[in-house]
């Protein structure tokens, strides 16, 4: 089983990046169990692929708690991250705490990740005293896209200067990991060689010590990927083609028929 401390230890390896991908649900967790990912990421990505919203804004907590708690029933191996949502922390300092350890308490998680600014340091550390491994996350924070965008963050030296110290500080603050988001690689470099706790980045080049991406996007599930992202698979075209090969077959008296047995075999 994959611990917070075996992936602290993967800073700085050349060999061996740590991997982490997202799931919603435990389907989709159970297969990347089988592949060997590190790292399995609840999301709050969900809220413009599983959910159906148009951000990441709306995702309540117990939207989060409950797909959480099925990655977690799915995953043996991978270290279970949940994402807290927009203010399920951040407002008031015993809610978030709540908020955070309820999510390894109740939904089984191993670890949760928060969307960090100045205003995370203190909760970083008090949560980490608390025994709640926490990853931080700096660059482009979608629960800003009100005030930042989806624009790359980091393009200008105060920016800059800015991630990086958030990123110092985060460590400091008793950080495991930290999520670099669409960064300039040579900022993501210069992160990655001032920190002794992995980078894992996502659009911010090839230098850190691992990569995430949604798995949405990854499996070609994604009607509009991110230009970071890179598509495996076109999952989405082939749901499609079995859909619409099944409506054919039932619009067509095809399926079912005499010579299938309930579980889909020939009888025989």
């Amino acid at each position: 089983m994959t611990t917070v401390r075996d992936i602290r230890e993967r800073a700085h390896l050349e060999t061996e990046p740590v991997t982490m991908l997202t799931a919603y649900d435990a389907t989709t967790a159970s297969v990347l169990e089988e592949v060997g990912i590190d790292m399995i990421l609840v999301g709050d990505s969900a809220g413009d692929t599983a959910l159906g919203y148009d951000s990441t804004l709306p995702v309540t907590y117990d939207e989060i708690r409950s797909r959480s708690a099925a990655v977690a029933r799915a995953a043996d191996d991978a270290l279970v991250v949940a994402d807290m949502p927009f203010l399920s922390v951040g407002v008031d300092e015993s809610e978030s705490i709540r908020n955070c350890g309820r999510l390894l308490k109740e939904a089984g998680v191993d670890a949760v990740k928060i969307e960090s600014g100045d205003h995370t340091v203190e909760l970083t550390e008090r949560l980490v005293e608390l025994g709640i491994p926490v990853m931080a996350h700096v660059g482009l924070t979608p629960q800003r896209v009100k005030e930042l965008g989806y624009e790359k963050q980091g393009t200008g030296e105060g920016d800059a200067e800015r991630i990086l110290d958030l990123a110092v500080r985060h460590e400091a603050a008793g950080a495991f990991s930290i999520v670099l988001e669409h960064v300039p690689a040579e900022l993501a470099a210069e992160i990655t060689a001032e920190l002794d706790i992995p980078t894992i980045g996502i659009g911010a080049g090839p230098d850190c010590d691992g990569q995430v991406l949604v798995v949405d996007d990854v499996l070609g599930l994604s009607e509009r990927s991110p230009p970071f992202a890179r598509r495996f698979a076109s999952l989405r075209e082939e749901m499609r083609d079995a859909a619409a090969a099944y409506r054919e077959a039932v619009e067509s008296g095809s399926f079912p028929d005499d010579g299938a047995d309930s579980d889909g075999t020939e009888a025989g």
